[in-house]
């Protein structure tokens, strides 16, 4: 699935380490996540999107 999350993470100067931290993951899951290798939980995802300042569908882009 495609997503945003490394453009907004950058956006707002937070490392992946950072951002793994806040989330209770792995740096290695948000780097695998980032590069669409890796689908995250709907937890994670939520978590992901409030750790970014955003939403769940704005941070993540089905693909058709």
């Amino acid at each position: 699935m495609k997503n945003k999350i490394k453009e907004l993470r950058k956006s707002k100067k937070i490392l992946q380490q950072d951002l793994a931290v806040r989330c209770n993951v792995t740096r290695q899951t948000i780097n695998a996540i980032e590069n669409e290798k890796y689908d995250p939980s709907l937890q994670l995802a939520f978590d992901l999107a409030k750790n970014l300042n955003t939403t769940v569908d704005k941070l993540f882009i089905p693909e058709e």
